[in-house]
């Protein structure tokens, strides 16, 4: 009983893990491509931009299946592969953001008094633009652990040693009809998990939006 006790548990955190730092290195990146892009505009706004767009053109899973063949299994290789292709997204929302903030007067009163540009973008305008970022991140989380049980079930994510959802899914295709349960309570806990990240998302917009207040 012990050991079936904590088996559960391992493939949650691993899964968790890969989540998390697959929402949090593209996001870091997608918000400094962003901001100085949308902060900046002109030459180097069209620059970033046209960079994330031939990213944004690439279609993401075959490229982790094909990074992920090329560098191997493993927790670290996937978040890699995940936050290569994971930031532009959220660099085109934040650039959004940072156009239409750095209009407000306490933008322009701050210029006014000398501020210095990073200090404006990460110390004025930056929080102002969370609300949607925090969004994204909860979504990003959903999106990585289903990429991450995709990959490992087509045996190119961790390895098959290493408990997470994809791989129980994996292991227990010979004993589907024997033993249902051993597919259906990973497919159940993949479900919840994302699901429950989608409404965190929801209501973190919802706390955050001051128009929904009105």
């Amino acid at each position: 009983y012990h050991i079936r006790l904590r088996i559960p548990s391992e493939p949650l955190f691993r899964s968790l893990i890969v989540g998390f730092s697959a929402a949090i290195v593209p996001i870091i990146f997608g918000i400094i491509v962003g901001a100085f892009a949308g902060y900046y505009g002109g030459v180097l706004d069209n620059i970033l931009m046209r960079i994330t767009d031939a990213f944004l053109s690439v279609p993401s899973f075959p490229i982790y299946m094909a990074l992920a063949k090329v560098m191997g299994q493993g927790v670290i290789n996937i978040i890699l592969v995940f936050s290569f292709l994971g930031w532009m997204v959220d660099a085109r929302l934040v650039r959004g953001m940072f156009l239409s903030l750095k209009e407000n007067e306490y933008a322009e009163a701050a210029k006014a008094i000398g501020v210095s540009n990073l200090r404006i973008m990460f110390r004025h305008l930056l929080p102002n633009a969370m609300a949607p970022i925090l969004v994204s991140v909860t979504l990003t989380v959903g999106g990585a652990i289903l990429s991450e049980a995709g990959l490992s079930f087509l045996g190119l994510g961790v390895p098959a040693s290493t408990p997470t959802w994809g791989n129980m899914l994996t292991n227990a295709q010979q004993d589907i009809f024997i033993a249902p349960r051993l597919v259906i309570w990973p497919g159940i806990m993949i479900f919840i998990t994302v699901l429950s990240f989608n409404f965190l998302g929801d209501g973190l917009r919802d706390a955050m939006d001051p128009r929904l207040k009105l």
